[in-house]
């Protein structure tokens, strides 16, 4: 017979040793500092999935760029291994990292063997791939300084899609699915951003050479023509990409996106998406979600940091903070919410999207900061090396 004396006891121990454990987990809720080497993981393992998943499978063993997973990839893991401990040598390409590249070459290559992303919908398929995959290119070639054959061919797809007349001249066609922040009736300006930054950072001067002129000046005019219409969400897009082709905004315009972004930052230094959104409502009813997430504070933070301090040092700074303590405990990610519907499972594949993207964004954000500490923002762990 057991006695109640040690019955207690038993319990009592219990009791302490979930206490202890949930101190534990309470602790690893916030992290002093953020781990590139737990970034890198859950980018390449999602990058994975999404080129392995059978919904993202095109023709000629090809699969969909997205930009939600795939687009924003292509840009921060590069940015990851760059801040890799010197003076260790740059770690090589993951391989998903190649994968996605030759991918969008080879879509390239034989773009016009090639079916659109949705044969339902060729114009708009055609436009905003066209646009991911020129500005993916042109992202790569803006390290070695070089453009190269694939992604002028690139460029000359995207010209040649652009569209020539009515309400979005200048811009592309994209892909419309009424889901925000990506595939929304205000998305085509959405994919004219990105296709400024393709067009400012590829290396050579592209932006000014002769021969793009006017594709260039059609692109500038519908930006500048349309900025006013825009979600303040689409407004931080075409300030990002102001930075990147410059003479897009004037400064005064540039400032009055930055004092737009500023007065959205939360107490807790961060951003949310949904504020950006001017009153956007989830088709299911379910109320927005309104605190601080991954994907308003990384493109946030990235833009302010990237357009300089003058007079933003301080919010930059607290934006950096939020971000590097607010990578996820268990995968390295970082949380962002549909704008849509509520995911009754977060861990799903579809709910991921957000949170892919809100990774990639925050990794951009810490990489230039770790790059450039002007800001004594909360530095990496030198230990953490990038996966490779």
């Amino acid at each position: 017979m057991i006695r109640p004396a040690k019955i207690l006891g038993v319990l009592a121990a219990l009791v302490a040793a979930v206490v202890a454990l949930g101190c534990v987990l309470a602790a690893t809720r916030t992290r002093a500092r953020w781990s590139p080497k737990e970034s890198a993981a859950y980018l390449d393992r999602r990058e994975q999935y999404w080129r392995e998943w059978p919904l993202a499978a095109t023709d000629h063993g090809t699969f969909c760029v997205s930009c939600h997973t795939a687009m924003p990839y292509a840009f921060a893991r590069p940015a990851l291994r760059s801040i890799a401990a010197h003076p260790a040598p740059p770690a090589p390409p993951a391989p998903e990292e190649t994968a996605l590249l030759e991918n969008v070459r080879k879509r390239v290559r034989i773009w016009d063997e090639t079916e659109p992303y949705y044969k339902s919908m060729p114009e708009q398929s055609r436009g905003t791939e066209a646009v991911l995959n020129a500005l993916i290119l042109a992202g790569h070639d803006s390290e070695s300084g070089k453009l190269s054959p694939e992604t002028r061919a690139a460029f000359d797809i995207l010209w040649k899609h652009q569209q020539t007349a009515g309400p979005e001249k200048g811009a592309w066609a994209w892909i419309l699915f009424d889901n925000e922040p990506w595939e929304a009736m205000d998305s085509p300006y959405y994919g004219a951003t990105l296709a400024a930054v393709a067009v400012g950072i590829a290396p050579e001067n592209y932006a000014a050479s002769t021969e793009v002129a006017a594709y260039v000046a059609a692109l500038r005019d519908y930006l500048r023509r349309e900025a006013s219409a825009q979600t303040p969400l689409n407004r931080v897009n075409l300030l990002w990409a102001s930075i990147q082709l410059p003479g897009l905004l004037t400064s005064d315009e540039q400032q009055t996106i930055v004092n737009e972004i500023l007065a959205r930052q939360q107490a807790d230094g961060g951003w949310s998406t949904s504020t950006f959104m001017n009153g956007w409502k989830r088709e299911d009813g379910t109320p927005q979600i309104t605190h601080s997430d991954g994907y308003a504070t990384g493109l946030a933070t990235l833009t302010l940091d990237t357009l300089g301090p003058s007079g933003n040092a301080e919010s930059v700074s607290r934006g950096l903070a939020w971000l590097s303590k607010n990578q996820g405990r268990w995968e390295g990610q970082w949380d962002a919410y549909s704008l849509n519907r509520r995911r009754h499972n977060p861990y799903s594949n579809v709910a991921r999207f957000m949170d892919d993207a809100a990774t990639s964004y925050a990794v951009l954000a810490l990489t230039a900061a770790a790059r450039a500490p002007k800001l004594n923002a909360p530095a990496s762990d030198p230990a953490s090396a990038p996966a490779k």
